[in-house]
């Protein structure tokens, strides 16, 4: 059979065109989404999971898809491996792979928790602050690196400091009953029209609220965290624990090691189970927007893409080979997937969330 050069050269970029559109990413340890149609069309988001309590590999790819397919939002989902990268492992805290690809991030979501990158990660983290480029950061990203105060970004900011310089605040303590008391969030009145809170009105989670000390008047409160009774989404206040309420969602404004100015938002929420909270994901969404300098929506679309099944936060010391026996790739948490994995042993009950069919 015979091939002209042009027939040759349009199949090759029909099979270009294909490569490019496709979800699947060449690099199998990341999930990569390219954005559709949406205002965030041309810019980068990479999402850093990594945490063994929270179950971020869960979150991060549901909040991906939303970002990626509502709103045009190209991903990068990043996740903590076994050493040898043979399966998604959280528990491992060297883990995570990926970090390169904050070189051309335009925003960072974070969501690890006392992880410890190799030198060489640390400098794409360090190149990223010293672009001044946005974070945010939620629930354990206060504490996202471990407690080292060798090791540092640039020189300037240790791993234990990256929460109070980079967020505002560092790990202090669970202010609430940890998962006995839940966390309503509160509008702060003075910045009640801030575009980040359009379209949010009811925001409630069964993760605790943490204790907040570290925050300054250069800091834009947005939510505070009233302590619930119990873990039901209509549960009454603890009186002697708001008083004051404490900061639960807010905008800080870095300075990077290397002197640049950026602005993080951090929110101490973000379990997987939180983020049931529909306005609690559209605070996240339009984060996003506020930080790549684009207009927020009045209520941003944030209803999940593929059924989402978070399972409840908590360790799983009693669960030896948990991870290797679960053998998680990125793309099981991928668009046209919705994984279920187990509550930890201890969980209490918390039936407002789906569950997969039986």
């Amino acid at each position: 059979m015979n091939y002209t050069f042009s027939s040759v050269f349009l199949l090759l970029l029909l099979v270009c065109h294909a490569c490019i559109g496709s979800n699947k990413s060449t690099d199998p340890h990341v999930l990569s989404l390219e954005g559709k149609e949406g205002a965030g069309q041309g810019k980068l988001v990479v999402l850093v999971s990594g945490d063994e309590e929270y179950r971020t590999e869960e979150s991060m790819p549901m909040l991906a898809k939303i970002l990626a397919e509502k709103h045009g939002f190209s991903c990068k989902v990043l996740f903590s491996w076994d050493d040898s990268g043979t399966y998604i492992d959280p528990d491992n805290h060297q883990g995570v792979r990926g970090w390169h690809y904050l070189d051309k991030a335009d925003l960072m979501i974070i969501g690890t928790r006392f992880r410890n990158p190799s030198p060489e990660d640390s400098k794409h983290i360090t190149q990223f602050l010293n672009a001044g480029k946005p974070v945010i950061g939620i629930r354990t990203s206060t504490h996202a690196f471990k407690w080292l105060n060798d090791r540092s970004f640039g020189g300037k900011i240790t791993f234990k400091d990256f929460g109070p310089k980079i967020l505002g605040e560092g790990w202090v303590s669970h202010h609430g009953k940890h998962k006995i008391e839940g966390a309503r969030g509160v509008i702060e009145p003075a910045n009640a029209e801030h575009p980040i809170l359009r379209g949010v009105e009811d925001v409630f989670g069964p993760t605790d609220v943490y204790g907040i000390r570290a925050l300054t008047a250069k800091d834009t409160i947005l939510l505070r965290g009233q302590v619930t009774k119990n873990l039901e989404p209509d549960s009454k206040p603890v009186p002697s624990k708001n008083d004051p309420m404490q900061p639960l969602a807010w905008l800080h404004p870095y300075t990077s090691p290397s002197g640049a100015k950026g602005t993080a938002f951090c929110t101490t929420m973000g379990g997987s189970v939180d983020l049931v909270s529909e306005d609690l994901r559209r605070l996240i969404v339009n984060a996003t927007y506020h930080l790549s300098g684009l207009e927020v929506p009045s209520e941003a679309d944030v209803a999940y893409i593929d059924p989402f099944y978070p399972s409840f936060y908590g360790f799983l010391k009693d669960k030896k080979n948990y991870w290797k026996n679960m053998d998680m790739q990125p793309d099981d948490y991928g668009l046209g997937k919705s994984p279920y994995a187990e509550d930890p042993s201890g969980t209490p009950e918390w039936n407002f969330r789906d569950f997969p069919s039986k």
